[in-house]
């Protein structure tokens, strides 16, 4: 699973040949959770708040990239890495 991005502990990846709707995984001081594209909060569980915040806030400012790897993902071709939250 191909990590996109990295920052603050936190690591987001998107699989290969993944299910809708549109989402990425994020992990962060061993918790796993699943965000749609816009940084909602789908399945699983992070509980830093901040971490949360913090994954969101890269989700919104970063949701055009995502949504071309998505694009990427489904025809099988290459994920960008996306800049981390700064």
């Amino acid at each position: 699973m191909p990590v996109i991005s990295s920052f603050y502990g936190v690591i987001i990846r998107m699989f290969y040949q993944e299910h809708e709707p549109p989402h990425f995984h994020a992990e962060h001081g061993g918790d796993q959770a699943t965000f749609s594209l816009g940084g909602e909060l789908l399945l699983g569980r992070i509980r830093s708040r901040r971490a949360r915040q913090q994954i969101s806030e890269w989700a919104v400012r970063h949701r055009r990239e995502l949504e071309t790897n998505w694009q990427h993902m489904k025809a099988g071709l290459p994920l960008e890495r996306i800049e981390p939250l700064a």
